[in-house]
């Protein structure tokens, strides 16, 4: 490179931080996708927010957030999330594991960070959890791994439940890893574990009233997302029927299930 050359770039280069100095500051727009209500993620938000400000961001000062809740309608997901590509926010935050999995779909260069209950590298999020790669990462609660547990603590809560119903969405992606890692405790523990079915309200209601009839004693929910979008109603369910319950969220049990164990939603 030629004296000339050099000097005219340094130039440029000095000149540009102070021509960007004058020009007005662009605000940043969070993307939030939600497959439940935004009634459902009082909680959650306030612990979102506080995060933020904790890092000096404070929404509607330095910081404008457009919210997209699916309200229990995972289909709306895909849809949703391109909306909020199509806006250009600055990052997306997914809040389940079908919201990550949409909005991965929708955009490989908006910033994502999802907070999910499963294995992101199973579910094909991230390629590796040291190493996420990509526009991608994000919080696991890894409440798959937590089932055992608490099964645990169900049959030492319910000692004389020698039956265990296992409550399950056959239409949950995590549904197969739950009936590979439960059934073969319950067998140790030595119990019989029926495997319960259901994916709509109506059939948790129809579940929830056979409980008796199936001589079912105690009650492990899976974690799924419908479930969590649902889980007053769970803990509702479970006390008008008497029946031992375990969810993995607090939810559960200020709504009147018997016990909760699981990470914290609002920490992650």
């Amino acid at each position: 490179m030629r004296r000339r050359e050099f000097i005219t770039l340094i130039g440029g280069a000095t000149a540009w931080p102070l021509a960007a100095l004058s020009q007005p500051a662009v605000t940043p727009t969070i993307g939030v996708l939600s497959n439940v209500s935004q009634e459902a993620s009082v909680g959650r938000m306030r612990a979102f927010r506080q995060g933020l400000s904790e890092t000096g961001y404070s929404e509607g000062r330095n910081l404008t957030m457009e919210y997209r809740w699916a309200n229990g309608e995972n289909d709306l997901l895909p849809k949703l999330a391109v909306d909020l590509v199509r806006r250009q926010v600055t990052v997306i935050a997914a809040f389940s594991d079908s919201s990550a999995l949409a909005v991965q779909a929708a955009t490989a260069s908006i910033p994502i960070a999802f907070v999910i209950g499963n294995d992101p590298v199973k579910l094909g999020l991230v390629a590796s959890l040291n190493r996420p790669g990509a526009n991608i990462t994000g919080v696991t609660n890894l409440n798959i791994e937590l089932g055992p547990k608490r099964l645990e603590l169900l049959h030492q809560s319910a000692p004389a439940a020698t039956t265990v119903g296992l409550l399950v969405n056959p239409a949950a992606r995590n549904a197969e890893s739950t009936l590979q890692i439960l059934p073969p405790v319950a067998a140790r523990l030595g119990l019989k574990m029926p495997v319960l079915h259901a994916s709509t309200e109506a059939d948790l209601a129809k579940i929830f009233s056979s409980l008796s009839d199936r001589q079912v004693g105690a009650l492990l929910i899976s974690g799924d997302n419908f479930y969590n979008s649902r889980s007053a109603l769970l803990g509702e369910l479970s006390r008008r029927h008497a029946i031992p319950a375990i969810f993995q969220t607090r939810d559960f049990v200020a709504a009147g299930g018997l016990m909760s164990y699981g990470t914290s939603n609002l920490d992650s």
